[in-house]
């Protein structure tokens, strides 16, 4: 017999566990009925059947034409009763899935937690929730590994709904989940009192985020940090050592390339508006640390700020500019107002002077056309010049290191007989690794440490900067 109040009792429990509207499912088994009805009757008339089932009772009544239909359902045989099954389930997977994508739509972009089952092809599947979500390799941070049954907090990053399944990506490497961490431990920021303005990213290294507070009396900086490191410390934790530079925004892109460098300091900086490029004039001592290992810390600086950032030392900008001045001056036709002009422009070189063209020789600086070219021809047979001679001094310079480390290799080593390596050869090679070793520390080491730390523990510098060492430098 049909037993209307414990199908209702199920269909309420599908829809509470499921988060499927109720009166959605109803009307899913009455279709089901209705299939199951026509089935039985051999029927090809979508209309000859109807079927409604008390919302209270779950009294279930069907009409044949318009006239009840005196059979129970449960008369209707084995055939019609698997039409009936097939049909309800289809249905309910139908309205599961919908009701998997209308909620998690609504939170792309949001956090959640997740619990991870297993990897496929490289990508990480999770459940969150009722729904089952995927990491692909590219949105997964470069060397961390999930087993299964771990807990993973992560970005969702979008929803798509591919027919018979919702695809629910995740994402671990992307900045937003960055910015959705500080939220989360930085209340300021949750509450928009402090603005992230911009950020750049190497997912599993290094992250770099401008910030700036609408409130005088809040520092941008210290509230990120927070008491002694406490607030960066667990993102750091959360994305396992990952280093985060807080730079304090500014309006003026001078100063904001500056903080973004940081903790290099910073001699002199040269706009070019034309080209989108600041040459960023730094003294030997502070190279290595504003360039970063593998060229990392000026990288993200410049997309932190938009701009295409060259680094140089006195000795390299200085040679350029006068290189430059040289080379146009002896144009007729090019007056000495003008290349001061140029390099007020923040073209500092004749490959600058090739790159922005006759037309903005002519606009800016009011050239006769027929001179602006001769400027550009002559600036670009001169920075092919000035190009093979850099190329030739950079082979030499490997050569020579490379020649050091050998005989440095072989004296610590000691091969050969007496005289054979040359004894000034090798301690400067000694000390040229020495010196290096140094310089490659302070990119990522000790220098970078103690400005993080003043920051941390100051919290009113220009910078803040983590690295997940800060047990260490608070003691």
């Amino acid at each position: 017999m049909f037993n209307g109040p414990e199908m209702m009792r199920i269909i309420d429990s599908i829809s509470r566990d499921r988060n499927i509207d109720r009166e959605v499912l109803i009307g899913d088994l009455e279709q089901a009925m209705i299939s199951a009805a026509r089935k039985y009757f051999n029927s090809i008339d979508a209309e000859e059947f109807l079927c409604t089932i008390d919302r209270l009772t779950g009294e279930l009544r069907m009409t044949r034409h318009g006239e009840p239909l005196e059979m129970e359902p449960h008369k209707f045989g084995r055939i019609a009763a698997q039409t009936c099954k097939q049909v309800m389930i289809q249905k309910f997977r139908e309205d599961e899935r919908a009701s998997v994508y209308e909620e998690f739509a609504k939170r792309v972009g949001e956090i959640a937690t997740g619990v991870a089952q297993r990897y496929e092809g490289g990508a990480l599947v999770c459940t969150i929730e009722r729904a089952e979500a995927f990491m692909p390799r590219s949105e997964q941070i470069p060397g961390e590994q999930f087993h299964p049954g771990d807990r993973i907090r992560c970005l969702i990053l979008d929803v798509r709904d591919a027919g018979n399944q919702v695809k629910i990506v995740l994402s671990r490497a992307h900045p937003d989940f960055i910015k959705r961490l500080f939220e989360v431990e930085v209340p300021e920021v949750s509450e928009r009192i402090i603005e992230i303005k911009a950020m750049a990213r190497e997912a599993g290294y290094r992250t770099k985020i401008a910030v700036q507070s609408i409130d005088s009396k809040v520092d941008a900086v210290g509230a990120c940090v927070g008491v002694k490191g406490s607030r960066i410390r667990n993102i750091v934790d959360e994305l396992n050592g990952e280093k985060i530079d807080i730079v304090r925004w500014n309006e003026s892109s001078q100063i904001l390339i500056q903080n973004a460098l940081k903790p290099a300091e910073v001699a002199e900086i040269s706009l070019c508006f034309e080209l989108g490029r600041a040459t960023v004039v730094v003294d030997d001592t502070q190279l290595s640390l504003a360039i970063g290992k593998r060229g990392q810390n000026v990288r993200l600086a410049a997309r932190l700020t938009g701009w295409d950032i060259d680094i140089l030392t006195p000795e390299e900008f200085n040679k350029g500019l006068e290189t430059m001045f040289e080379t146009l001056k002896a144009i007729e036709g090019v007056e000495e107002e003008m290349l001061d002009r140029l390099a007020a422009m923040g073209i500092v070189s004749v490959f600058d002077v090739e790159e922005v063209g006759v037309e903005v020789l002519v606009t800016e600086l009011q050239m006769e056309e027929g001179t602006a070219a001769r400027v550009v021809e002559i600036s670009a047979a001169k920075a092919k010049v000035v190009a093979e001679q850099q190329q030739r001094d950079k082979e030499e310079s490997e050569q020579k290191k490379r020649e050091e480390e050998e005989a440095a290799r072989r004296l610590l080593m000691g091969e050969g007989g007496e005289g054979d390596v040359d004894a000034d050869l090798a301690a400067a090679a000694i000390l040229s690794a020495g010196s290096y070793k140094s310089q490659g520390e302070s990119s990522g080491g000790s220098s970078n440490e103690d400005a993080r730390a003043d920051a941390i523990l100051g919290g009113s510098s220009d910078g803040g900067s983590s690295d997940g060492d800060d047990e260490s430098r608070n003691g």
